[in-house]
């Protein structure tokens, strides 16, 4: 099996290690994280540094992995981040053996498909997203770059979300809708309409609550 990194300790990142176990595809030779101390195990892996690891790790000719955080924005700068320490990294896709994946779908690079999911029909899904626990997305619909969907959300067909957005726990999207950029859908939420650019939706049904910062945190310290 083909030895690959990690980036990122977190709570996400247990879950991402144990999908990598499961589909036999890969071999974790370690965990590449900021904020917790080289040689620290998580889930029997060790963290082997900073990101800035990423550069040796390239030279021994370990130069694919994943990006296991959760949250979006900070997904999308650490690849940026990783690509401009090793130019040709790649980014691999994980796919849970429990999730259902329509033959017609698209799953992009570096995305997330975790227990139990069902993607159906000509779905999209885009690059670095994650698509999470007993979730359904939607016959044609698209999932942006870099865009997250929480356990148990339900996605109709015929749907749009964009670029860095996140749709949180047990919400339900209706089909035809559009969700824009760096938006937020509230956990429960029940979406009926469009939702635009840098925007907080939370209720049933739905409302846009507020306006969202680029980057702005939407997950716990721990989730993150």
């Amino acid at each position: 099996m083909e030895d690959i990194v990690i980036i990122g300790a977190s709570g996400h990142a247990k879950v991402i290690i144990e999908v990598v176990e499961m589909t036999a595809k890969y071999s974790i030779y370690g965990l590449v994280d900021s904020f917790k101390p080289k040689g620290v195990k998580v889930h029997g892996y060790k963290i082997l540094g900073p990101e800035d690891e990423i550069r040796n790790l390239a030279e021994k000719g370990i130069k694919r992995g994943i990006i296991a955080i959760g949250d979006n924005w900070i997904r999308y700068t650490m690849s940026k981040k990783i690509r401009q320490i090793v130019k040709d990294f790649e980014f691999i896709t994980v796919i849970h053996p429990t999730a259902i994946v329509s033959k017609s779908a698209k799953i992009g690079k570096g995305t997330a498909i975790l227990t139990a999911v069902k993607i159906n029909a000509d779905a999209q899904i885009g690059d670095n997203c994650i698509v999470n626990t007993n979730s359904s997305f939607g016959h044609d619909s698209v999932l942006g770059d870099f865009s997250s969907i929480a356990p148990g959300v339900t996605v109709g067909g015929n749907v749009t979300i964009g670029f860095c957005s996140a749709i949180s726990l047990g919400a339900n999207l209706i089909q035809g809708i559009c969700i824009g950029n760096h938006s937020v859908i509230g956990a429960g939420s029940l979406i009926l309409q469009n939702i635009v650019d840098f925007k907080l939706a939370f209720g049933v049904p739905g409302k846009e609550i507020r306006t969202l910062q680029k980057g702005e945190r939407y997950l716990s310290k721990v989730d993150s």
